[in-house]
């Protein structure tokens, strides 16, 4: 037994010895009060990523609520896909003209065109509030942060709430069919850190 305690207690002497060590070699850096300084010119390299463009792509999927009818306005639904590793948030969109028509087709997968109700025929179906100038800006009633490159709301699934328009002259071959509207011209937005908006959800212009 005492072989024993004399083993814990050199033991606990040598743990002790060290910590005081340590302790001394502390003490002894602190007294000596040292000054060091930088160069000059020392610094660090940093460097900004590439911003790259978002992506919005018409969507059937959900329906829109609002159906157009001539004369009247209804929704348009799109996804708006952003690559960044960067929340981007949009503030305004920015229209082609009035006269920029939306090509109809038989189905909401976009593939066959409905004869009669081509862009060029014109099928009557512009923007909400397009006017005669192409790039005409206007506000979203609430912005809209798309999320990073992989995050759960990226794409955005977002109805533009009566922004399509018809017009009382569209043809009648125009009726029952699906729209792939013109595209925009451009968009406002700002890269940064910003709370994603929920997908899907209801946004649109108001003039």
């Amino acid at each position: 037994m005492r072989g024993l305690q004399r083993k814990r207690l050199r033991r606990t002497y040598v743990a002790a010895a060290l910590i005081g060590a340590l302790i001394a070699g502390g003490g002894a850096f602190a007294i000596s009060n040292w000054i060091v300084g930088l160069n000059g010119g020392s610094t660090a390299e940093a460097q900004s990523g590439a911003v790259q463009n978002l992506t919005i792509s018409a969507v059937a999927s959900p329906a829109p609520a609002n159906e157009l009818y001539p004369g009247g306005t209804g929704d348009a639904v799109i996804t708006i896909s952003n690559p960044n590793p960067f929340p981007v948030t949009i503030t305004a969109v920015q229209l082609p003209t009035d006269s920029t028509y939306a090509t109809g087709y038989t189905t909401s997968a976009l593939t066959t065109t409905q004869t009669g109700c081509l862009a060029t025929t014109p099928s009557g179906v512009t923007w909400a509030y397009a006017n005669g100038t192409s790039g005409s800006s206007h506000a979203l009633t609430t912005a809209l942060t798309v999320g990073a490159s992989g995050s759960l709301n990226n794409p955005l699934v977002v109805t533009l709430t009566n922004d399509a328009a018809m017009g009382s002259s569209a043809p009648a071959a125009c009726e029952n069919t699906y729209f792939q509207m013109p595209a925009l011209v451009g968009i406002t937005a700002s890269g940064g850190a910003a709370t994603p908006t929920a997908s899907p959800t209801s946004d649109g212009w108001a003039s």
